[in-house]
């Protein structure tokens, strides 16, 4: 019997160390990591041949499901990752349009055409909430998807807290707009940002307001998820604890906390939340805890 189940995916751009020593493992040594520690796959960009034909030997034979990403600025730009995508056969294709116009009419073509491409490639393609794209703002990006219906989204709610420095609890109008955002979700990047930092530690205790806001919006949304996708349906979330500069570092410039430990312990967090929905009502408006 079919049912829908979560695959965590491990971004490989997380797994960079950039830490004083200069110490770098291999393509293959974290990949090895990635698979020992559990996680169902890896995140991936599909903008270099030569990366992405060294990462499809290194997941030859390991089962793991694989998330492409590109930051398009024109067609062809999709056509172009959509072909070394299919060298991982992706489960999906992120998309973050790397083109700022000023005006919703302006994308509005874009995105038509992209979802064209990628519908005449059969390549699922999902647009990532994110900074400095063309999703940057969440009102804007909230007046694309309503100009372009067939838009499905990734949600990357670290970009849409910090870009629009919601303040803490969430008003009522903030939390409705995020959840028009959840409501068109199919994937979704994993951090925890704060309404001034983009990734702050999830083990610090200051932090645990945070923590448990993002939560709760991870549930909203794989509920939502789960009434949209169909009955063997595959939700893909991506654990993405990001090197310096997303990482906050001390005065050596290392990392204050281990992000693979806390990437495993995002793992664990995002697992049980998904697992507890069998059995759970939908999150009323005023509810405001996940844990």
């Amino acid at each position: 019997m079919s049912k829908q189940s979560l695959l965590i995916l491990q971004s490989l751009w997380a797994m960079e160390r950039r830490q004083p020593d200069g110490v770098e493992r291999s393509i293959d040594q974290n990949i090895a990591m990635i698979q020992e520690a559990g996680f169902d796959g890896i995140s991936t960009s599909c903008t270099d041949p030569a990366r992405v034909a060294l990462i499809a030997r290194a997941l030859d034979g390991s089962g793991l499901a694989v998330e492409g990403m590109c930051f398009p600025q024109t067609i062809d730009h999709l056509k172009a990752a959509i072909d070394l995508a299919r060298r991982l056969d992706v489960v999906h294709l992120d998309l973050q349009p790397d083109i700022r116009p000023r005006r919703v009419a302006d994308c509005v073509p874009l995105l038509e055409g992209w979802i064209r491409v990628a519908q005449d490639a059969n390549m699922p393609i999902y647009f990532e909430t994110h900074r400095n794209r063309m999703t940057t703002d969440l009102l804007f990006t909230l007046e694309l998807m309503d100009q372009v219906p067939e838009m499905r989204m990734l949600a990357d709610l670290s970009h849409v807290l910090l870009g629009r420095e919601f303040w803490y609890p969430i008003s009522d109008e903030d939390e409705a707009q995020v959840r028009q955002v959840l409501d068109r979700t199919w994937a979704f990047h994993g951090r925890v940002a704060s309404r001034e930092q983009i990734q702050i530690e999830i083990t610090f205790p200051q932090h645990k307001i945070w923590l448990d806001l993002f939560l709760y919006w991870w549930k909203y949304g794989f509920k939502s998820w789960q009434r949209r996708a169909g009955a063997d349906a595959r939700l893909a979330f991506v654990c993405e604890l990001g090197p310096q500069p997303y990482a906050i570092t001390d005065r050596q410039g290392n990392d204050s906390t281990d992000r693979w430990k806390e990437a495993l312990l995002l793992k664990s967090l995002v697992r049980n939340v998904f697992e507890s929905l069998a059995n759970d009502a939908p999150p009323s408006t005023g509810d405001r805890v996940a844990t």
